[in-house]
């Protein structure tokens, strides 16, 4: 199995920075997108920005030019720096990974998410 786990949500104010990271573990053969998705209250899922295992990018329009997504491969981890932030940006924000598990799992796809971690930008 893989286990998606973020960290880094918070209450901060419109015009400040977080940063939110999303470690993965378990039987991990190679990984090959990694993103971040957000859920407002009364709203769809929707895809923030996703990051390649070269490196390629890219975002939705709302938040290019203010976030920024990045990876560490060794650490197997996804990263989500977010600048300028406004209160639209409030949302609980979701780490997903694929990729292929390791050979004790027959190299078995795979497409898991995180369990979440809410970000909330108010006054």
């Amino acid at each position: 199995q893989v286990q998606l786990v973020e960290s880094g949500g918070g209450l901060v104010q419109p015009g400040g920075s977080l940063r939110l990271s999303c470690a993965a573990s378990g039987s991990i053969f190679s990984i090959n997108y990694m993103g971040w998705y957000r859920q407002a209250p009364g709203k769809q899922r929707e895809l923030v920005a996703r990051i390649t295992s070269g490196g390629s990018t890219n975002y939705t329009d709302s938040v290019k030019g203010r976030f920024t997504i990045s990876r560490d491969n060794a650490k197997k981890t996804v990263y989500l720096q977010m600048n300028s932030l406004k209160p639209e940006d409030t949302a609980v924000y979701y780490c997903s990974a694929d990729g292929t598990m390791g050979p004790y799992d027959y190299y078995a796809r795979y497409d898991e998410w995180g369990q979440g971690t809410q970000v909330t930008v108010s006054t």
